[in-house]
């Protein structure tokens, strides 16, 4: 009998240890890189886009500085905001003054199932910018190949480091910019890529806005588990 309870007590310990160690499989850790801006090869995953795709004047720039004052060795997201037109452009677009850098094609997908929050750690100008995550297309109709876009708003304070958080709840579905009167979930599990854009327009209240000259330091972007 003793044999018995010493066989039986091995296998609930061991069947034990197996469900703690699925459990641990199961529950992503609380923090998870996205994208790091270290160094030049991190810049190659993004590439630019403004209003002078369109008949704008506005120009934006990423990159990260060889060295020297004001540099920390990250990345730089920086340029002008201009709401003017080039003259005799034949574009029409109801709107200009913005610029924004957006992640290439992941190849697959970035699943953030479990994960409750964007986090960046910025430094920036007082301007208000725009965090976009583009999910795969299950919202449009099948003959649009538009990724789905959520956008929400994160402000990066004026010389100083920043961690923003964003709760993934805050993020917003639109489309072209505006957001879309509907009730509807963002699949996190279904990642295809991330943007951060700046317009003249501003966003939240008491943040620069107006055209002119604009500069975002970025270090990092990561997703969270909130506690």
């Amino acid at each position: 009998m003793s044999r018995f309870r010493s066989l039986l007590q091995a296998s609930v310990n061991a069947t034990r240890k197996a469900f703690t160690w699925n459990i641990e499989e199961w529950i992503p850790p609380a923090e998870k890189y996205i994208f790091k801006f270290h160094s030049k090869e991190d810049l190659k995953k993004w590439h630019l886009y403004s209003d002078s795709q369109y008949g704008g004047l506005s120009s934006a720039s990423l990159e990260i500085p060889d060295g020297g004052k004001g540099s920390d060795g990250t990345g730089i997201f920086s340029g002008n905001l201009s709401v003017d037109l080039s003259e005799g452009s034949k574009l029409n677009i109801s709107r200009s003054g913005f610029c924004g850098m957006r992640s290439k094609k992941f190849d697959g997908f970035i699943d953030l199932d479990g994960y409750d929050a964007i986090a960046m750690r910025l430094r920036g100008d007082g301007r208000c910018y725009i965090s976009t995550i583009y999910t795969e297309n299950w919202v449009n109709s099948p003959g649009q190949s538009e990724d789905n876009s959520w956008q929400a708003f994160v402000f990066a304070p004026k010389d100083r480091w920043y961690t923003a958080k964003i709760p993934l709840a805050r993020y917003l579905p639109t489309w072209r910019g505006n957001v879309i009167d509907v009730e509807m979930e963002m699949n996190p599990g279904r990642v295809l890529g991330m943007s951060l854009s700046v317009n003249a327009e501003g966003g939240a209240v008491g943040a620069k806005s107006g055209a002119g000259d604009f500069r975002v330091e970025i270090d990092w972007i990561k997703a969270l588990r909130m506690p």
